[in-house]
């Protein structure tokens, strides 16, 4: 029951329930939303109780102040809810290729890419090498270059093409 945190008040949020309204009178606006106009707190108080909620303090800064006779529980679950759907959940998503990768797989990876970004997803490009290929890097390279090229419509180059042992990373975010 809402009832059980009467007396508590969460230190980092400033909104005051129950007993933490010192002020009277206050504007009181019912669990269904209809206006019970400006009442001493206390009697605000007992409505809560009768109906089992707590009693919030939605607008500290007008005169009287605002309250609402609600569940504090769901009060804060929604509002914390409201905080995190403006929060963006970018995912990292890789796409590797070799040296020898031929003109038209490297199409198809880069079509794939363009979805990741306009996902808002960051991407990840991986030229990879094996054997003899590391004596060649720079055809790697040039794989990379002409994948960053045509990336650029759709993304930005967040960190610029480096080796990192048999690999060569690029990460590329959207725009």
């Amino acid at each position: 029951m809402a009832l059980a945190r009467r007396n508590q008040q969460d230190n980092r949020d400033t909104v005051r329930i129950n007993s933490s309204i010192r002020i009277s009178p206050i504007r009181v606006v019912s669990e269904t939303g209809e206006q019970l106009g400006v009442i001493p707190t206390e009697d605000a108080l007992e409505r809560a109780r009768d109906v089992g909620l707590d009693l919030v303090e939605v607008a500290p800064n007008e005169r009287p102040p605002v309250c609402r006779i609600m569940d504090y529980g769901k009060y804060k679950y929604d509002k914390n809810k409201k905080t995190n759907r403006n929060q963006s959940h970018t995912k990292t998503k890789e796409i590797r290729l070799r040296p020898k990768t031929g003109d038209e797989d490297i199409r198809t990876k880069i079509r794939r890419a363009e979805k990741f970004l306009k996902h808002k997803d960051k991407v990840q490009v991986s030229v990879l090498f094996r054997g003899r290929e590391m004596a060649h890097i720079e055809e790697g390279r040039k794989v990379m270059e002409q994948v960053i090229e045509l990336l650029s419509e759709f993304g930005k180059v967040e960190t610029a093409p480096q080796q990192h042992g048999r690999r060569m990373i690029c990460m590329i975010a959207p725009k």
